[in-house]
């Protein structure tokens, strides 16, 4: 069922004070009265009306309906997207009206009207950007959040909240940390929900990372390639040397076992190899590049 925007029904901003949603909705009636108002949905538009005041003119049915739609439809706050609730697998607004709607919201999330509303706030889903370093080694990254705070007079506000996060050694891309209780503020008494932070690592022409498996590009030169030898690699656990067989190719893979990314089971690093040509910018260059070509009398497209 569609969500129903009751401030867009009254024609005001999601802050406005109890004066201001009285205000507009004298200003609505009058409009639309069907006693006054030529508008061929009038009846209809005055019940609107009516239900959009009845929720926000009082102030847990106005917190409880905020809670539930601060996040939908991808509402984002200083960059970072919250999920939107499943208004659809959750509450109904067909039809009903206001009221059976909020008897439906109270009794699921943990309280009634006479016993006072309370709701456990919802979580916040957002994604971080790391270094493949740091998945290697841990860091601490700072996030910046800006969250909805009702005041004392039932207004909605942003505010900043910064947090130092702690990622951990072994986290892999995709992989959710979970910040209990740092998300929206609960209602009533209840609980702050969560936030979850998925992991995403910041792009490095260098490696290419497949879960727990990373491919770093090694750039060999074509006497190393054709002669094999022993060549220093930087990988992003440290300085290892790489014995590199004789004969390689541009593409072949050598696999150092356990270097991947350090999960419960370590991942594996592969050293891509790609054979680089020196440039032909001098006339020694030149010669050399020449008597290859008259010696070796080599055509890799000849089987």
């Amino acid at each position: 069922m569609e969500y129903k925007d009751y401030y867009e029904t009254l024609g005001v901003d999601r802050t406005a004070s109890a004066d201001d949603i009285k205000k507009a909705y004298r200003k609505q009636v009058r409009k639309y009265h069907p006693d006054v108002s030529k508008h061929k949905d009038a009846d209809a538009k005055t019940k609107e009306i009516n239900e959009a005041y009845e929720v926000l003119s009082d102030a847990d049915k106005r917190a409880a309906y905020d809670a539930r739609g601060r996040a939908y439809a991808g509402t984002q706050y200083a960059g970072e997207q919250y999920e939107a609730p499943d208004w659809n697998g959750h509450f109904d607004f067909g039809g009903a009206g206001a009221d059976e709607f909020f008897a439906d919201l109270f009794a699921k999330a943990g309280g009634t009207r006479r016993g006072g509303f309370q709701m456990r706030g919802d979580d916040i889903h957002a994604a971080i950007t790391i270094d493949l370093a740091d998945a290697y080694h841990g860091a601490t990254r700072t996030v910046n959040l800006r969250l909805p705070q009702q005041d004392g007079r039932g207004r909605t506000a942003l505010r900043d909240k910064t947090l130092n996060v702690t990622i951990p050694r072994g986290v892999t891309p995709g992989q959710q940390l979970r910040l209990a209780g740092q998300g929206h503020e609960g209602h009533g008494g209840a609980g702050p929900g969560d936030l979850y932070l998925e992991i995403q690592f910041s792009q490095d022409a260098r490696y290419r990372v497949d879960g727990a498996h990373v491919y770093e590009t090694v750039p060999v030169t074509p006497w190393e390639a054709a002669l094999g030898g022993s060549v220093s690699v930087q990988t992003p656990s440290g300085k290892v040397e790489v014995a590199v067989p004789a004969g390689s190719q541009s593409g072949r893979k050598l696999r150092l076992k356990g270097k991947g990314i350090p999960t419960a089971t370590p991942g594996d690093l592969f050293l891509v190899l790609e054979v680089v040509l020196p440039p032909a910018d001098n006339d020694k260059a030149r010669a050399f590049y020449q008597a290859m070509a008259r010696d070796l009398a080599f055509n890799p497209r000849v089987a």
